[in-house]
């Protein structure tokens, strides 16, 4: 078997593919950019190309299912209790240092029915956070959640201009600078 390749368990792999192709996205996407070739991203994952279309037919697919795992990711975290919109807050900042080669396609897509549906789930999840700390009094009753989503939103555009080696640092003062016009 060669390195990089799975054994072909046939149709009851599927998920095992679609997993091991979203995290061979990020990973290769995240080295080589928004361009890289697929080729790359089923080679990552142990699979052949045949098998990478099946499951994503472009690359707008294959960026949406990162997302969409992203945002899964998120509705776990406001699930459990104590969680905060600061919280909710870091953990879209570092999938967006970690995803960063997806949000040139992800804000190019906005009108894309796929995207609004993914989307529409993130803000519920931050609605519900925002709300929390307005009556918490952390942050300013004005607020809006498309107010935190135009942040979140800011923050990642400029994430994506900046060098990986300073994508973290240029997050940080980012949020420093908005949480200063969030509060009450």
């Amino acid at each position: 078997m060669a390195v990089g390749r799975r054994e072909n368990r046939g149709r009851s792999a599927a998920a095992d593919n679609r997993r091991a192709l979203v995290a061979a996205a990020v990973a290769v996407f995240g080295e080589q950019g928004y361009h890289a070739p697929l080729s790359a991203v089923a080679k990552r994952a142990g699979v052949g190309q045949g098998s990478l279309y099946r499951h994503f037919p472009d690359r707008v697919s294959l960026a949406l299912a990162v997302f969409e795992d992203n945002v899964s990711r998120l509705e776990e975290l406001a699930g459990q209790p104590g969680t905060t919109l600061e919280h909710l807050l870091a953990r879209i900042t570092e999938q967006t240092i970690a995803s960063i080669a997806f949000v040139e396609i992800i804000t190019a897509r906005a009108g894309d029915a796929r995207l609004t549906t993914v989307t529409d789930r993130v803000r519920a999840v931050l609605a519900d956070a925002l709300g929390e700390a307005q009556r918490a009094g952390r942050i300013r009753r004005s607020l809006r959640t498309e107010d935190v989503m135009l942040a979140v939103g800011m923050v990642a555009a400029l994430v994506a201009k900046v060098p990986s080696a300073d994508r973290r640092a240029t997050a940080d003062a980012s949020w420093v600078l908005l949480r200063e016009a969030l509060r009450p």
